[in-house]
């Protein structure tokens, strides 16, 4: 009796293991099934380029917040970091005649700027990263609306054509996010960047003692993530041809439920770029697709979403609480000075 009770414990234990680390794999396996049935047209080529078409902008944002999340910390500025930087492109090409290059190049400095000063807030005045970026994300927001006078502005033709632009079937904006997915996804399991990332996440002073330099991490994480905000932006901007104060808003939640949903803990030191913030990126996607093949009401989304970000969020905080035994940890390389 005590051995069926043993045996009993350790299936229940074993299979909520399993659902906890392994549950939104099972969730998007099952969406799409139920999808695939209940929808024709969605189970096809054209659906699925479509499908990552809309969700490449994320892809990109979601690799930079990814790195912070990593680290034990957090963004939630990009969403305005990405409105801003698309409003300053917007009326620099529109009104100003700078050629999309230049302005391009103005944006990823701006991008990278606000990055850094969300570092520097956050590693010098050591002030909480939700906090830091949380002003930051209204201050930035402000900034957008005051130079667009919250009015949409098109982009010029020539630039909104960009939008579309494909290699055969496939849009360039999943080529571009699916490499910069690839490269950030490099940066963190091949270099000792990424393994620092991991480090810092897992145990601050553990890594300090290491000889890591923590605030110089700390510090680039931010800049890439303000960067790759930047970028996503920009995918968002040729995709809508038109800087609109609905850009970017309520972004940094979706990014931060897309991080969870894809593994990467809130409480740091545990993640990955591929397959994790990609599996994250595309369960939200493929839900919200497959409500509008089912002519669900457009807030019924917003619903679904709501109610994903709460499950994930909780079973990250259980998933957090389970003993450290699937997991590998590689010693991070220690830095020869500093």
């Amino acid at each position: 009796m005590v051995q069926g009770t043993q045996i009993n414990r350790f299936n229940l234990t074993t299979l909520r293991d399993f659902l906890l680390r392994q549950g939104f794999n099972v969730v998007l396996v099952v969406v799409v099934v139920f999808y695939a049935l209940t929808a024709p047209r969605f189970f096809t080529v054209a659906n699925f380029i479509s499908l990552l078409h809309a969700a490449a902008p994320m892809m990109v944002i979601a690799s930079g917040l990814a790195l912070v999340v990593m680290t034990g910390k957090l963004d939630i500025s990009v969403g305005s970091t990405a409105f801003l930087t698309t409003s300053v492109g917007t009326i620099l090409m529109v009104r100003n005649g700078v050629d999309p290059i230049t302005t391009l190049v103005i944006l990823l400095a701006i991008g990278a700027l606000i990055g850094a000063v969300n570092g520097l807030i956050i590693v010098v005045l050591k002030i909480s990263p939700l906090i830091a970026t949380l002003g930051t994300m209204i201050i930035v927001r402000g900034i957008g609306l005051e130079i667009t006078k919250s009015t949409t502005i098109s982009l010029p033709e020539e630039v909104r054509r960009l939008g579309n632009a494909s290699i055969g079937p496939i849009f360039v904006d999943i080529l571009i996010a699916l490499a910069i997915m690839v490269i950030i996804h490099l940066v963190h399991t091949r270099t000792s960047f990424g393994r620092w990332l991991i480090a810092l996440g897992n145990d601050q002073d553990t890594a300090a003692r290491l000889g890591i330099r923590v605030n110089t991490v700390s510090f680039m994480s931010f800049v890439l993530s303000g960067l790759l905000a930047t970028i996503g932006g920009v995918l968002t901007l040729v995709q809508v041809g038109a800087a609109s104060p609905s850009i970017g808003s309520g972004l940094e939640f979706t990014a931060v439920s897309v991080i969870v949903i894809g593994g990467i803990s809130l409480f740091g030191g545990e993640g990955s770029i591929l397959p994790g913030a990609l599996r994250g990126v595309l369960i939200l996607e493929i839900i919200r697709n497959g409500l509008n093949f089912l002519g669900a009401d457009p807030y019924a989304y917003r619903f679904v979403n709501g109610a994903i970000i709460f499950i994930a969020m909780y079973a990250d905080s259980l998933r957090a609480r389970l003993p450290v035994t699937t997991r590998t940890f590689e010693a991070p390389d220690t830095p020869k000075s500093g």
